[in-house]
């Protein structure tokens, strides 16, 4: 054959480790790379959208240098691809697949009518280490606590990367193509870009080196270290997963090596891993994890639903709590927030304050350049108490024993939260370039008094449990 292949990337925006662009590219057949700004592509919040526009910018000018070239179309998936099949005479259309819900329901339409038409759709492997279907417990069921499941697939051998596309064989004639400034998908930021662009690690080599440089030194310590916010501990790795710009394979078999090279960190970096596995185990197996409460017994739990301004100044990083605070603020000046600063600002909103997790995961559906369907549903769930904890009990953080613990010289406070820093650095001074100026903050302002009393707050939340559970 030697018509075409369109290759539809998504989130999967690299060379390496990438099994269909490898065949692809191994085919001898001319290979047309597409990305659609498409229905789902559509409903991205701010942030997200501001950080694939870098990723897409980035990863034209790699392909245009190997003597490819990436083509842009915006509209609905379906109809997109099926004019692009006639523009080009192409009969194969190839994609990465998806797990989560919104993009399943896309997919299996486009696939239809792609079959509909004479088409060959073909979608591959690559976003994860193991298809969500292949493990199971030993009564055939998806696991639905991590622990088991992570002794179920640390055996398991995780196939090698595929091989690096050194070249793509091009087609005569090339589709038109959309600008991507037309796009206009870092416009929402707002002058938040710019706070932004300092802290992004865009691009396939990128995150290669950021790979490279946890492995040879930050992994040792990372099972101690890893939850000190003011520590450079981990691998930072959240924002290039999820644009594809580094593939898990590439991170499984590296930590692999460094761990029987005797790292002492890397065993539990590899846990981790499959952490982001068992979200898209979850959330493949059980996608009402998006929008409704996964243990169904939660439903009725009497939280809020209301923006009210408790949860404007939890947004803002003003609730006069300084380790939810500085969290808040990271989020908003790095486009990414500590593991452990999430669940903290994820417990003190949906216990302390007694609001729905659903706004919470809004907040960072629109806040985080490192965002992903899975990890953002499943971790909002496992905070709040109606997901997938294992805890026997009701879990609540306070935040002022947990600043005892991993921020108690406050070096993580004082570098975000500027009224809290006896001479404010720039990060602490960015949140107040980037902030919506209708906020109207200040850091001449006064730091303000708690929203509520850590120990009131508890209470209540204990006595909402008591009560929905009797």
């Amino acid at each position: 054959m030697t018509s075409p292949i369109l290759l539809w990337f998504r989130r999967d925006l690299r060379l390496s480790d990438h099994p269909a662009l490898a065949e692809a590219a191994q085919s001898g057949r001319p290979v047309i790379p597409v990305f659609l700004l498409d229905e789902l592509v559509e409903t991205y919040g701010a942030a997200p959208k501001w950080r694939l526009n870098a990723a897409l910018a980035h990863f034209s000018q790699t392909l245009t240098a190997m003597g490819s070239r990436l083509i842009l179309r915006r509209g609905p998936a379906k109809d997109t691809l099926l004019q692009l099949a006639k523009d080009t005479g192409a009969t194969d259309i190839w994609w990465s697949r998806a797990y989560d819900p919104q993009a399943i329901t896309r997919d299996t339409g486009v696939k239809s009518a792609l079959r509909d038409a004479g088409l060959t759709p073909r979608s591959f492997a690559g976003h994860l280490l193991f298809e969500p279907w292949t493990v199971a417990t030993k009564q055939g069921s998806f696991f639905k606590v991590y622990t088991p499941m992570w002794r179920n697939v640390r055996q398991i051998d995780v196939p090698s990367p595929a091989p690096t596309a050194q070249t793509l064989p091009t087609p005569d004639n090339w589709p038109a193509s959309d600008q991507l400034t037309d796009w206009g998908l870092e416009t929402a930021m707002n002058r938040g870009a710019a706070t932004l662009a300092r802290h992004a690690v865009i691009g396939e080599t990128c995150a290669l080196n950021r790979l490279n440089d946890f492995l040879a030194g930050p992994v040792k310590t990372y099972k101690e270290m890893r939850d000190f916010p003011a520590q450079d501990a981990t691998s930072r790795l959240s924002e290039n997963l999820a644009w594809g710009e580094i593939g898990p394979r590439t991170i499984w078999h590296a930590a692999l090596r460094a761990h029987h090279d005797g790292a002492a960190g890397a065993e539990h970096f590899l846990k981790e891993v499959v952490w982001r596995e068992f979200a898209y185990h979850l959330i493949y197996h059980s996608p009402h994890i998006t929008t409704q409460n996964w243990r169904p017994e939660w439903e009725g739990f009497p939280w809020s639903t209301e923006e009210t301004d408790q949860v404007l100044r939890w947004k803002q990083g003003r609730t006069g709590i300084p380790l939810v605070d500085a969290a808040m603020r990271e989020l908003y000046v790095t486009g990414t927030m500590h593991n452990r600063g999430r669940m903290i600002v994820g417990s003190f909103l949906t216990k302390h304050l007694l609001t729905d997790w659903r706004i919470g995961l809004r907040w960072f559906e629109d806040c985080l350049i490192d965002w992903d369907p899975a990890a953002n549903a499943m971790g909002w769930q496992w905070v709040a108490g109606c997901g997938p904890d294992a805890a026997p009990y009701f879990r609540i953080f306070n935040p002022e024993t947990q600043a005892q613990k991993f921020d108690a010289k406050q070096a993580y406070v004082q570098r975000f939260v500027a009224e809290l820093a006896p001479n404010s650095g720039e990060d602490a001074r960015a949140f107040f370039a980037a902030c919506p100026r209708t906020w109207g903050l200040s850091p001449d302002a006064r730091y303000p008094n708690p929203v509520v009393s850590l120990a009131e707050g508890r209470k209540r939340a204990l006595t909402a449990y008591e009560t929905h559970r009797s």
